[in-house]
């Protein structure tokens, strides 16, 4: 796959995506919920802990520790908090790492 096209995937993803997503789920808070949404690529403050800090071909699932399936579950978790907000960060986290997780298989092709 071009790395254009994985590129634009990738970002349009983690801050294109979340806008929408918000317009179905948080309808009467979409801007709100879309931008906290977009917001929750701060996950990616675990790639710091990282040597590299940034390696374009290093899959991040599973890797970063905000990347694993504990951290999945967590979300998950959050989901059931009744608060919108919260539940606002949980959604784009887990959008996050299925974006991410995207890019992985991207980059077998």
């Amino acid at each position: 796959m071009p790395a254009a096209v994985r590129f634009l995937l990738h970002y349009g993803g983690h801050f294109g995506v979340p806008f929408a997503l918000a317009l179905v789920f948080f309808r009467d808070r979409w801007l709100a919920a879309g931008a906290i949404m977009a917001a929750t690529i701060a996950i990616d403050i675990d790639h710091l802990l990282a040597d590299p800090v940034f390696d374009p071909g290093r899959c991040s699932i599973g890797f970063h520790p905000l990347h694993t399936i504990w951290a999945a579950l967590a979300y998950c978790a959050l989901l059931a908090v009744p608060r919108w907000w919260v539940r606002a960060i949980a959604a784009g986290c887990l959008w996050h790492l299925a974006v991410d997780g995207g890019d992985c298989l991207m980059q077998r092709f």
